[in-house]
């Protein structure tokens, strides 16, 4: 699945001009109904812009939700670049948690921090990549539809898990479905530890492994053997098998990679922040990544700024609902799926003019 036909702008309008606009539009159409619900769209604008922005801990808060957002945009995007979408996310990212909380409660209390943090990662990993290797496999050997089991590995994974914090791992003399708190060995410092003169937020280091993941997503995809097969396979699978590349095994290695991108989202809210397992600690992180990728236009640079936009949606969002009660949650909701609708559905709706732009310039 592409995101659209072959576009007659320069790549740089692409990934610039067109996101802005649609960007643009969105924000238009949700001044227009905040305005019809009787608040002030200046103002509310204002006040979203300074809840992410404008003070320390709102900067710290949303660069923290910005975290998980890259991961799981970069997760999506692999899945794209190999010609697939992985709508899966969410389940993948819940099934990612279950490793990083099986091992904090296994080991939590008798390994050392640099043992134990890099272990949990790896399981996040691993555990992601696992749960995503089984849709590929229908895709890539029985024909499948990628779409079709994603989704519905995504209902199975929150009934595994609602039934595994519920009845096995629920801490024990709780009411809630939860974990018992891991053990401080396992947490991942938080940048307010690790510069102090940083003001107290759930931000920590993962957003700087967050950062070097999109390196590296740039470095294998564009410069590498396998991103070279993995942008062929997504472009033309029959030129590809022509050439004597595997597209079933680079179908499901993408989506093993997709899998575990997005299971280090989990690494950034259980080891970073909660430090604890809940039903709902996914919080649609894998659902947001479809827009990131969307937006960022499957480019990392793109991903990050994008990334940046819904963290700063977010957090943002919550302290203009605190401010104006009638922008409930799911107002910023339907911000998104605005921003969703006009860089998905509608990405190319100002193409045509911004082309007759180009073109006169060219005469």
């Amino acid at each position: 699945m592409k995101f659209g036909q072959p576009s007659t702008l320069p790549r740089w309008a692409q990934l610039t001009i067109l996101p802005a606009l649609n960007l643009l539009a969105a924000l238009l159409v949700t001044g227009l109904v905040t305005w019809m619900i009787g608040e002030n769209p200046w103002e509310c604008l204002q006040l979203l812009i300074h809840g992410a922005f404008g003070y320390g801990e709102g900067i710290g808060y949303t660069l923290f939700y910005t975290t998980s957002f890259i991961f799981a945009g970069l997760s999506v995007a692999t899945a794209f670049h190999s010609g697939l979408f992985n709508i899966g996310g969410e389940g993948q990212a819940y099934l990612a948690g279950l490793g990083v909380t099986l091992v904090m409660l296994g080991f939590d209390h008798t390994l050392p921090p640099y043992v134990l943090i890099p272990l949990a990662m790896l399981a996040a990993m691993g555990f992601g990549a696992a749960w995503a290797y089984i849709p590929a496999y229908l895709q890539a050997k029985r024909g499948s539809h990628i779409v079709v089991t994603t989704i519905m590995f995504n209902f199975i994974a929150y009934s595994l898990m609602l039934y595994l914090i519920s009845h096995q791992l629920i801490e024990a003399g709780s009411q809630n479905p939860t974990t018992r708190l891991f053990a401080e060995n396992g947490w991942i410092p938080q940048m307010h530890e690790v510069f102090a003169s940083l003001p107290n937020s759930p931000l920590n280091l993962s957003f700087v492994f967050a950062l070097l993941a999109a390196g590296l997503f740039y470095l294998i995809v564009w410069h590498s053997r396998w991103g070279f097969t993995l942008r062929t396979v997504g472009t033309n699978e029959h030129a590809a098998g022509y050439a004597g590349m595997s597209v079933s095994r680079t179908i499901i290695v993408a989506m093993c990679v997709s899998g575990a991108l997005v299971g280090l989202a989990s690494v950034n809210d259980l080891l970073g922040s909660s430090h604890r397992m809940n039903v709902l600690f996914t919080n649609g992180v894998g659902f947001v990544g479809i827009a990131v990728a969307l937006m960022g236009r499957n480019h990392p640079v793109g991903i990050v700024l994008s990334a940046l936009l819904f963290g700063a949606l977010t957090q943002g969002g919550s302290d203009l609902s605190f401010e104006k009660p009638m922008i409930t949650r799911e107002m910023i909701l339907f911000i998104q799926g605005l921003i969703i609708l006009f860089c998905g559905a509608l990405e190319n709706l100002f193409e045509p003019f911004i082309a007759g732009l180009f073109k006169r310039k060219d005469k």
